[in-house]
């Protein structure tokens, strides 16, 4: 099992732009972040993960990144970043970094320098091919729509960009950037910063060529046909193990990959518990489902179905066991909430939410809690195009009709689907802008915040904050949560998601109700014959005797067999 501080801790993402303003600017910032340490800490999480703080414009939610070595003046300064790390530590909590190196921003100094002359010496640190004919270089569809190519008239040729064309991509075939990237990351590390999670590293590679077959009269080959063609391609490996390697010898920190759109198979050569490689994957295979495979991505009323969570969830738990590590999540700042996706937003949210709590906390594997999910925010709120923020939606807002979609259909798929539904502000009391700022805010709040907050959550013994408290106590002392082999059980039952969890001589059962219906839990005769005590759920105990018994609306409920 050989246990390591970062399988045994729990994870909380923030998003700092909508978490806590301090200052009154609408934005929220560093000192916010300090503000609610105590928090933090009473809710039982060891690791903070903040999505990129960096010097930015700020067009892409701060992953357009324009100074890898300075704070992005809305946030604060590099003195605010050293004392959130100095109050952090005091708390035995630690700091954990998203570092976006598939791309910069356009405004860069190295890209500035790059598209300043094609013989400049930063030409080669980004990705420029001439057209073809009077074209694109290839057929390449962006992530955001549209070509992954955008011209740049002064020097006559394209840069790439996977997303916005804000966001040119870096060339890491060039040694010069490898090494540029691996100095930004010990410049972190000397700081005493705990972990970084490289985001998007599977696409920092990209093959050559135009590959324009069977597309049809598209003028883009759509994203999910081209993604082969900048992801999970073996140079990713090395570089990963290399960029490790760096900070792995000497700091005591851990090293997340993205894996969204991989298959395990592909990670395990890259990941390791040892210096030298990155300890775990961030899947979100099991939060894409709802996204077309038509080249349409988040823009669709395509849905998920269990069976199709249990099998994107299983094939993860059971391909790494032994041999790698899962970070695991049910939300965070690019998806809407995960209770109004996977749950229920209705008079069953409480219970939805800590059903979904109870699955994140019984996986194998490091749980990150994306910021609000403890109080089952649901998102959402918006009623204009003028509401959002998202670059993402903006965008296909925009283009719309060019896709055959009417500006009605478009702002009801957008409302459905936005990022910007995880980026509401966080709820932390009923006062006017939810207790988020004086000022502003920088985005809508979602609706029902008066409810919905941290103060009256903390005073409701029975919220769904002190359900997720009593979890992460729960998995803190036990060995079988945190090292135990997960087993699916009943892969076909389209309602019910159960499994074990077994480590030594003790075996724990997980059953989970995803729907408001009752249905009745067949328990697997070699496991049921034996008794079963009733250990944490969000019901008080049920039938804790016999093979099948039936399940509540949303009941969640751990089980010790006997």
């Amino acid at each position: 099992m050989n246990p390591k501080w970062w399988k045994e801790s729990v994870v909380y993402e923030i998003y700092p732009k909508s978490f806590m303003d301090a200052n009154g600017d609408g934005v929220g910032d560093l000192a916010g972040i300090i503000s609610k340490l105590d928090y933090l800490q009473d809710l039982g999480v060891d690791v903070l993960w903040l999505t990129p703080v960096y010097d930015s414009p700020d067009h892409e939610g701060g992953y357009d990144i324009r100074d890898y070595r300075k704070i992005m003046d809305k946030f604060g300064t590099m003195e605010d970043f050293d004392r959130l790390l100095e109050e952090a530590h005091a708390r035995s909590m630690k700091i954990m970094l998203e570092m976006p190196f598939n791309h910069t921003s356009n405004e860069h100094p190295w890209f500035e320098e790059s598209r300043a002359s094609k013989k400049n010496d930063k030409r080669n640190y980004y990705i420029w091919r001439e057209g073809r004919g009077s074209g694109f270089p290839n057929n390449w569809g962006s992530y955001f729509g549209g070509s992954v190519w955008e011209f740049d008239a002064d020097t006559e040729e394209y840069y790439m960009h996977l997303y916005s064309h804000r966001q040119p991509n870096l060339n890491w075939d060039n040694e010069q950037v490898r090494e540029e990237a691996y100095q930004i990351v010990k410049f972190w590390a000397d700081k005493g910063v705990d972990g970084f999670h490289f985001n998007s590293i599977a696409h920092i590679v990209k093959t050559e060529g135009h590959d324009d077959e069977d597309t049809g009269n598209a003028q883009h080959m759509p994203v999910e046909r081209a993604y082969q063609m900048f992801s999970s391609l073996d140079k990713v490996n090395g570089i990963v193990k290399r960029l490790y390697e760096e900070i792995g010898e000497e700091y005591d920190i851990v090293a997340i990959g993205e894996a969204a759109g991989l298959d395990p198979s592909q990670t395990l050569d890259s990941i390791s518990d040892e210096p030298g490689k990155a300890n775990m994957v961030l899947n979100s295979d099991h939060m894409l489902l709802s996204h077309s495979s038509q080249g349409i991505g988040r823009w669709t009323d395509k849905t998920w179905t269990l069976l199709d969570v249990k099998q994107s969830i299983s094939h993860w738990q059971t391909v790494l066991h032994g041999h790698g590590w899962n970070a695991n999540n049910l939300a965070d700042h690019d998806q809407p909430r995960s209770v109004a996706r996977f749950g229920h937003t209705g008079e069953y949210r409480e219970l939805s939410a800590k059903m979904l709590a109870t699955l994140l906390m019984t996986l194998e594997g490091t749980p990150a809690i994306y910021q609000g999910e403890e109080l089952g925010m649901i998102g959402g709120g918006f009623e204009t195009a003028d509401d959002f923020r998202d670059e993402e939606t903006l965008n296909f807002l925009d283009h719309a009709s060019e896709n055959g979609i009417d500006e009605e259909e478009a702002l009801r798929l957008a409302k459905r689907n936005t990022r910007d539904a995880g980026r509401t502000p966080m709820q932390w009391d009923a006062s006017s802008h939810a207790g988020f700022t004086t000022g502003h805010p920088w985005i809508r709040l979602a609706p029902g915040y008066e409810e919905i907050n941290v103060e009256a959550a903390i005073n409701n013994p029975d919220s769904i904050y002190h359900y997720y408290k009593k979890l992460i106590e729960l998995r803190k002392v036990s060995q079988t949560l945190l090292y135990g082999e997960y087993r699916l059980l009943l892969p076909l039952d389209p309602h019910i998601f159960a499994y074990t969890r077994t480590f030594e001589d003790e075996t724990l059962l997980i059953v989970l109700n995803f729907f408001a219906e009752t249905p009745t839990f067949k328990c697997p005769d070699r496991l049921c014959e034996r008794p079963r005590e009733f250990l944490f759920g969000n019901y008080e105990p049920g039938v804790t005797q016999g093979s099948d018994f039936e399940l509540r609306p949303y009941e969640a409920a751990i089980y010790r067999l006997g």
